[in-house]
């Protein structure tokens, strides 16, 4: 199980909830184990987890027909299911998956999505209650629907509440986020390892890519830019060519077991000039700063601060940025903000990536990013490797 319960149940008593319903790709899979492929790589498809509080009945989710067979696999903990529309598919007896989705398939469906939930809902005997529900995967107009047919439940918003708990990570979610990270830095290690002059962009993502594929990951963030291009924030690999001198700037990560990862390290083709030693210096004490700091009750806001004076102290005064990091988990930004406006308090558990880029436009830029956790007693790195610039 990835949810952490204790922290589920606290939230909702605070409300209070008599339960709550997850409805982005992130939550679903977040309260029930469900990852239903339709509804994470297009938008439309319903999904959704339902969570009562203890003592008011049986987690359950509602799916539609098509993506049932995604609860056949062992993966979902959840799998008692409502399901909406159909799925024609003729029936050959005897393979174990095969007959637990036609099983599945055996349900009067219901006409949509809402009414699945309301009819959960009600099989609970939460028609009157107050339900807190993910607002931001819901499709315009469900919510006014959902109400319609529950007219005497109290609803309220929860993609904030649900965000907030997967603040806080399970051991389970710290593996497979340990294991993301590291497999980001050794395709990292795969791509450089073909770096010479005239290697493109594009050859040296496949090298990433097919480093994480090989390790069971899904390619997700995959910024590399040589040159110039290195200080394009968000730069799709091209077929530009290596130069001698130039950097490589790697912002890359993939997903494994569902969880993301998010890296940067930095490569020299030569030896690094006076600027870049300098800006490598000044970001990499900015990152070893935010290892430093991160302990639990450390108010984010304040590591920003501290981070980036650190940054300007040790050799860049002009040095600007909107936040030092942020959490990670099933999306790439979990919460907490590491911003000069964030409210947030660093919590045992937290799974940060802490990160110092520094970008001239039109001549190159420069970043190290670190993934880690949270612990009573400081930062637990993920990372093998340092945040050097490396020549290559």
């Amino acid at each position: 199980m990835l949810t952490n319960l204790g922290r589920l149940h606290d939230r909702m008593a605070a409300i209070p909830a008599d339960a709550v319903i997850g409805t982005m790709p992130e939550n679903v899979l977040y309260l029930s184990g469900l990852w239903a492929m339709t509804q994470w790589i297009r938008r439309g498809p319903q999904a959704y987890a339902v969570h009562p509080a203890p003592g008011r009945g049986t987690p359950c989710v509602v799916v539609g027909a098509s993506a049932a067979d995604h609860l056949t696999d062992g993966s979902a903990w959840v799998t008692e299911a409502y399901l909406h529309g159909r799925f024609p598919a003729e029936r050959l007896a005897g393979d174990a998956e095969g007959d637990a989705f036609a099983a599945l398939l055996a349900q009067e469906p219901f006409s949509d999505p809402i009414a699945a939930l309301a009819a959960a809902l009600r099989d609970r005997g939460l028609a009157r209650a107050r339900i807190a529900i993910d607002e931001v995967g819901l499709m315009p107009g469900h919510w006014q629907a959902l109400a319609a047919l529950l007219p005497e439940a109290v609803l309220l918003p929860a993609a904030a509440v649900l965000r907030d708990v997967r603040a806080v990570k399970t051991e389970e979610e710290v593996r497979r986020l340990r294991m993301a990270a590291q497999v980001a830095e050794r395709s990292v290690t795969a791509a450089l390892a073909i770096a010479r002059e005239g290697v493109t962009e594009e050859e040296l993502i496949r090298a990433f890519d097919a480093r994480t594929v090989a390790e069971g990951g899904q390619p997700v963030l995959r910024c590399i830019g040589f040159g110039p291009r290195s200080a394009l924030p968000n730069v799709v690999p091209s077929r530009r060519a290596l130069r001698p001198g130039e950097v490589i700037r790697f912002d890359a990560g993939g997903r494994w077991g569902h969880y993301r990862a998010d890296i940067a390290r930095c490569a020299v083709l030569g030896e690094p000039s006076p600027r870049l030693r300098q800006v490598q210096r000044a970001i990499r004490a900015g990152l070893d700063r935010a290892h430093e700091l991160a302990r639990p009750g450390m108010r984010c806001a304040e590591l920003f601060a501290d981070v980036m004076e650190t940054v300007r102290r040790e050799g860049l005064p002009e040095y600007r940025r909107e936040h030092v990091g942020h959490g990670i988990g099933l999306d790439g930004y979990d919460a907490p903000l590491l911003g000069p406006s964030s409210t947030e308090v660093l919590e045992a558990g937290m799974v940060l990536c802490v990160e110092t880029p520094f970008y001239t436009l039109g001549a190159f830029g420069l970043q190290v990013e670190d993934t880690l956790v949270v612990r009573e007693g400081g930062a637990e790195s993920f990372m093998t490797t340092p945040a050097d610039l490396v020549s290559v």
